[in-house]
């Protein structure tokens, strides 16, 4: 999905800009090990979607990446030369990760159905994933992010996302993130989002063959280019 890769870079982008990422990669790790832990599971192989900073610190033996560009693909390997890309080849995973609302990066509600499809057939014990709380969402929220901001090497950094809804389908929108560094603004985007709801991934993920679906109470996700906080949820097989 080209739109992800793309969305997947400017995470990777402002991952750089910061000066502490040992301790982003921390607390990215240690929302996959709460996950885990809950299940008693652990993580032989694991496939990330899109550049997740616990990707690089994590114990698992097999690491691969899918959904992200070349030149992110080419950093990675440069921090982990283990780190192997997924090409569709016939296999599976103990853990797929798929944050920063992956699974709203869809054109259709038919999209997301094979998209959560494609992520559980991948997965022999669990899928992470993460996603806003739509069905209780405020105005505001729905109008833009909240900036993220950066300050490092003398320089301060904000991301920010617009987002424009449709006016045909109330669960569509487009996304352009803005990236602004003094007088100087980057455009990224447009992305295609849809909106998804907890019953409908639960739906989805049960249709697909999971065993159980968790939106975990007490784990919260927040991306790099934005503080809104996005729900952790897990989709589990026995």
């Amino acid at each position: 999905m080209v739109k992800f890769k793309k969305y997947s870079d400017v995470i990777l982008d402002a991952f750089c800009l910061h000066t502490k990422r040992k301790e982003i990669v921390d607390r990215k790790q240690e929302i996959l090990t709460k996950v885990s832990e809950h299940y008693n599971t652990g993580h032989g192989s694991i496939l990330f979607v899109g550049f997740n900073p616990a990707i690089l610190d994590n114990s698992a033996k097999d690491i691969f990446v899918t959904e992200v560009s070349e030149r992110t693909y080419a950093w990675l390997k440069e921090q982990n030369s283990n780190i192997q890309l997924y090409t569709n080849e016939d296999r599976k995973f103990d853990t797929v990760v798929a944050c920063d609302e992956y699974l709203t990066f869809a054109d259709s509600e038919e999209e997301q159905k094979q998209m959560i499809n494609i992520l559980c057939s991948l997965a022999n014990s669990l899928v992470i994933t993460t996603v806003k709380d739509y069905k209780n969402q405020e105005f505001k929220d729905r109008e833009y992010s909240q900036p993220a901001i950066i300050k490092a090497n003398n320089q301060t950094t904000a991301f920010t996302e617009i987002h424009d809804w449709s006016h045909a389908d109330k669960n569509a929108w487009t996304t352009s993130v803005y990236e602004l560094a003094g007088d100087a603004t980057k455009f990224h985007g447009l992305f295609n989002r849809r909106a998804l709801y907890f019953k409908q991934l639960a739906k989805f993920s049960l249709d697909s063959g999971a065993d159980n679906f968790l939106v975990h109470k007490n784990l919260m996700y927040k991306s790099l280019i934005k503080k809104n906080y996005e729900h952790v949820i897990s989709i589990y097989f026995d």
